[in-house]
């Protein structure tokens, strides 16, 4: 089975079962046996037409004498693989991207008799006229993000900021590595994944971060078998470091913390001398996280916890809770982009269940502690909206100026929303609250 056919069956799975194209696709990668090159391949391929499937749907309903809602769903995934390979790259011949998908529609679209000729027809005709059709006039066509996304994401950032974002959300995700200084050091890192076939820069301005790439999978490398570093994108540990924890025994809670890496950013900020509980409420998560642990030679207290479930004996205990609670996700399409065509109506009690988390997690901050509340998504209603009810409800928390690199403007909010396209970082919010050292719990 080759990386066509690997993609074929993401995307499938995709459509008919509601899975999430990044953990299929790595299932169906180890499943199909590909080597380096085929994954690689199959990765560029599901990911490209997903985040280019409206705009791909636009060129096919030039290229068809009928209607796409008319076409079998196997039938036009396999024509999205055929057109991506046709217009979005440049290294796959033609006549390779139009045989390869014909042979696709025999095995997959049997029952289908028209199938392998339709294709055949319809991705010659691309080929020929990939100079004369007519180019995505609209946003939402050439970024393929549905009209009701982009409406949404306008009215969050402006429409100046708008396109950027979109462009930014349709890029190839870098591979941020986020060192463990507990065992070794930037220099000594590089050095060793340079050995490695590694290629290794530093990041511009989160410190002991470096952007990989030629990386392969990582779980084969010596470098990251001996826990050197983990995988994290600079707007997670950049919370973490908002969170201003000291080099000296406090009491950390991490409430939903797979896969782990807020956790791991405030073991090694505090040099290992915090003490950290983190929680998620699932068991094969919570495994995660502890093996994650174990690699990076990390000590943390890994329990399966629901979030917006009292633990009576953490009530006042906690020196820095940290809520990156459940979200919308949409400040990382870029690595899950199959979120843009979600149904918004599943997401709507976002809100209440994020709020209920950060009522329960504010009764474990010791009077005098911080909260420190996150989220991977722009939306206002599950940022901001979240956190003034919460101030309501609770009037003895506030919000505190964030401490933040010098690439950004200062703040005193105490509340910053990250813009994909803006800092070299997923779209972030980050809230930092105190409580006050009267508070009576």
């Amino acid at each position: 089975m080759g990386a066509r056919e690997t993609a074929l069956n993401a995307l499938i799975a995709c459509r008919k079962d509601g899975a999430w194209s990044n953990g299929i696709l790595k299932s169906y990668t180890i499943r199909d046996r590909l080597d380096r090159r085929e994954a690689a391949l199959a990765a560029r391929l599901c990911y490209g037409v997903l985040q280019n499937r409206l705009k791909l749907d636009f060129y096919l309903q030039q290229l068809l004498t009928g209607r796409l809602k008319d076409l079998h769903p196997a039938v036009r995934d396999i024509l999205h693989l055929g057109l991506y390979q046709l217009y979005e790259t440049d290294r796959i011949p033609d006549a390779a991207a139009v045989n390869e998908s014909v042979a696709l529609a025999k095995k997959y679209c049997p029952k289908v008799r028209s199938a392998p000729g339709l294709v055949n027809g319809v991705l010659r005709n691309a080929a020929r006229s990939r100079d004369s059709l007519s180019a995505p006039e609209t946003l939402w066509q050439t970024y393929s993000h549905p009209q009701g996304l982009v409406d949404l994401f306008r009215s969050y950032i402006g429409p100046e900021r708008l396109e950027g974002m979109l462009a930014s959300n349709n890029s190839a995700p870098k591979t941020y590595a986020q060192v463990n200084t507990l065992r070794t050091t930037v220099q000594q890192l590089q050095e060793q994944l340079h050995s490695e076939g590694v290629t290794a820069q530093p990041h511009s301005w989160m410190p002991d971060c470096l952007i990989l790439s030629d990386t392969g999978n990582l779980e084969h490398l010596e470098s990251f078998r001996q826990g050197l570093y983990y995988i994290q994108d600079p707007a997670a540990k950049l919370s973490v470091l908002c969170a201003q924890l000291p080099q000296q025994p406090v009491q950390v809670l991490d409430c939903c913390a797979a896969p782990g890496g807020k956790s791991f950013a405030a073991a090694i900020a505090t040099k290992g001398q915090a003490h950290i509980t983190c929680c998620d409420i699932h068991p094969h998560r919570t495994e995660l996280i502890a093996r994650g642990a174990q690699r990076l030679g990390i000590t943390l207290d890994c329990r399966c916890q629901d979030a917006s479930e009292l633990q009576s004996q953490w009530v006042g205990q906690m020196d820095v809770v940290i809520a990156d609670v459940p979200c919308s996700g949409y400040g990382i399409i870029r690595k899950k982009p199959d979120i843009r065509y979600k149904d918004p109506d599943t997401m709507k009690d976002l809100p209440a269940l994020q709020l209920a988390i950060l009522n329960n997690q504010a009764s474990y901050v010791k009077p005098g502690g911080v909260l420190l509340y996150s989220t991977c998504t722009l939306v206002r209603r599950e940022n901001e909206g979240v956190v003034e009810k919460f101030l309501k409800q609770n009037p003895d928390f506030t919000t505190e100026k964030l401490i933040l690199p010098d690439i950004f403007p200062e703040n005193t909010t105490g509340m910053l929303t990250l813009v994909p396209g803006e800092y070299d970082t997923d779209g972030f919010f980050i809230c930092r609250l105190r409580r006050s050292r009267r508070s009576l719990l």
